[in-house]
């Protein structure tokens, strides 16, 4: 046989064997579909998980068990699991159906896959009964993969989201967070960054204070932030080896701030240090080992007290109050009408001085102020429950506020002063009623 010839037929004999190949592998997908192919793989309620166990074809083993409501990771080694990634598989798992049915009683599953599964997947109940669902190959048009019960000859296909949803790492199940205390029975923050250290607690109205340096009213907003980022607080682990010489990274990072955390549970504390690249490490008492973390978290910690400081001089917020006054002139709510000396006011000047003094707020802090007090304000909020007074004074060109029994003294833009003071002057009664037409 001449040589092109030759070529020609191994050509010819590598196009069929490819397309047995194809042929064999498509058989799933062909002749022996039953009509009906609405399959139940599995259905069990979430409560009834108690375990999962996944052996990968590599024989990797990651399993979870549920312990007092929570899972954790037991398998390759013991950790606190994310409850939502935990949660997330036990959804793929609990009503699990099959997208068509390839072969009723499959003598042969090695075309599948299934001879040595990707994911071997044992569930075992509260009651103790158990589950085996074995995934092999992807589909050929990669829509899916093929599965089947062990105690099944049926091989059916599942979404491709199904094989995804359970082929994890360990990495992707961890509890990543640096701090795991229960934000609403939080009841101390101690924060020691920029300057003196920075203690909150919480007030009988459940309101955040300041503690230390000394009693200070704290910018809720902003301890509630600053307790957000150390909740979001999670390890990075998106290197392949995140931990690898951590040791020396941190000991080398400047350090950031301490935090600790004081919940029901107890006190969970974190150290956060930054290196001369930007990369933040932290390591806390609620984890082992020290992790890279994001940088945002650095940000959020590196604050002086001030930062958390409630520059509002008024806390009646945007309840509506009942009685103000401003420079002797009183005015009080009744119904939804204001009066003064049983006359009834504009609802609409009074509703803009109220806006005023609601916008009254520092621009920053003084150690000292001076002058005789030019305006002076008080607010009766929430019921009567509330009694606020406020004086302002001037010094030079300068406006100084403060809170009737506290030492802080604010420092106030000279616009808002002006806008509260002609605000004040433009408080007038109501227009007469017109007589009804007859």
């Amino acid at each position: 046989m001449k040589p092109k010839g030759l070529l020609i037929a191994v050509l010819l004999l590598a196009v069929l064997g490819g397309l047995t190949w194809w042929s064999n592998k498509s058989q799933a997908d062909k002749a022996k579909t039953p009509a009906d192919t609405s399959v139940k793989l599995l259905s069990i309620p979430d409560d009834q998980f108690q375990e999962i166990k996944i052996t990968k074809v590599t024989d990797e083993v990651l399993s979870l068990k549920r312990e007092n409501g929570k899972w954790r990771m037991t398998a390759p080694q013991p950790m606190a699991a994310d409850q939502d990634a935990a949660g997330s598989m036990v959804s793929a798992l609990a009503n699990l159906n099959a997208d068509k049915v390839v072969e009723e009683k499959a003598a042969d599953l090695k075309p599948y896959g299934l001879d040595r599964p990707t994911l071997d997947v044992q569930i075992v109940r509260k009651d103790g009964k158990t589950d085996h669902l074995l995934l092999g190959d992807d589909t050929l048009n990669g829509t899916g993969a093929y599965a089947k019960l062990a105690n099944n000859a049926k091989v059916v296909t599942v979404g491709a989201n199904t094989k995804t949803s359970l082929d994890k790492r360990p990495d992707d199940l961890r509890d990543k967070r640096l701090l795991t205390f229960d934000s609403d029975k939080l009841s101390r923050v101690e924060l020691t960054a920029k300057g003196p250290a920075i203690e909150f607690g919480k007030n009988g109205q459940n309101e955040w204070q300041i503690v230390k340096p000394r009693p200070m009213r704290a910018d809720g907003s902003a301890v509630d932030g600053l307790v957000g980022k150390l909740k979001d607080a999670k390890m990075d682990l998106s290197a392949p080896e995140p931990t690898k010489d951590a040791a020396k990274q941190f000991a080398a990072a400047t350090k950031v701030a301490t935090v600790t955390v004081t919940d029901a549970g107890g006190t969970q504390t974190i150290e956060v240090r930054r290196d001369k690249d930007k990369n933040v490490f932290a390591r806390s008492s609620a984890v082992e080992g020290l992790y890279k973390t994001n940088g945002d978290l650095a940000d959020a910690l590196e604050k002086s007290v001030d930062y958390f400081r409630n520059k509002k001089l008024f806390d009646f917020g945007f309840s509506d109050p009942s009685k103000v006054e401003v420079q002797g002139k009183g005015y009080a709510k009744a119904g939804d009408k204001w009066t003064a000396n049983g006359k009834t006011m504009d609802n609409l000047s009074v509703q803009t001085l109220i806006d005023k003094l609601r916008d009254l707020a520092a621009t920053k802090f003084a150690e000292k102020g001076g002058g005789e007090p030019m305006v002076v304000a008080s607010v009766v909020s929430n019921s009567g429950k509330r009694n606020e007074k406020v004086s302002i004074s001037k010094q030079g060109t300068q406006y100084f506020a403060q809170r009737d029994g506290e030492p802080s003294i604010y420092e106030l833009d000279s616009k808002v002063v002006e806008d509260l003071q002609r605000a004040a002057a433009d408080v007038k009664e109501a227009a007469p009623e017109q007589p009804k037409k007859k």
